[in-house]
């Protein structure tokens, strides 16, 4: 599975980024009162919404061959990408009608995207084991 998704790269990693990163950030740009209600805590949703961020992102980093830095550790880039990004977000908000900075808000982006990069690592893990040993 994990040679797949490195050989179908743009169409299974690197165009859902960038689709559902643009969708996250229209979402969180949105007036309060626009935001429709998905009926769970907006905090589930922050941590399911990193979540998948973190997912998409650490492939990227993982499988992107330009910059050493990324492809050598990815976990650590993915999750200080992903908390800048939620914390910037997060002040960002403060210009958007109706919304507000939350830091339990944040606490939960990091919280979801540390588990997508433990879901990373255990696929990782998995797919390592049941390959073919040369």
């Amino acid at each position: 599975m994990f040679k797949y998704l490195e050989r179908n790269k743009m169409y299974f990693i690197y165009i859902p980024l960038v689709l559902y990163w643009i969708v996250l950030f229209v979402a969180t740009t949105l007036p309060g009162n626009d935001v429709p209600s998905l009926g769970v805590s907006d905090k589930i949703e922050h941590f399911t919404a990193y979540m998948v961020l973190s997912v998409l992102l650490c492939f990227t980093y993982l499988f992107q061959k330009k910059f050493r830095l990324l492809s050598s550790r990815p976990f650590l880039m993915t999750i200080l990408t992903v908390t800048v990004y939620g914390a910037l977000d997060e002040l960002h908000q403060l210009l958007v009608p109706g919304r507000s900075c939350d830091i339990l808000d944040l606490t939960a982006d990091v919280t979801g995207a540390l588990l997508g990069l433990l879901l990373v690592f255990i696929i990782k893990q998995l797919t390592r084991k049941m390959a073919p040993q040369e």
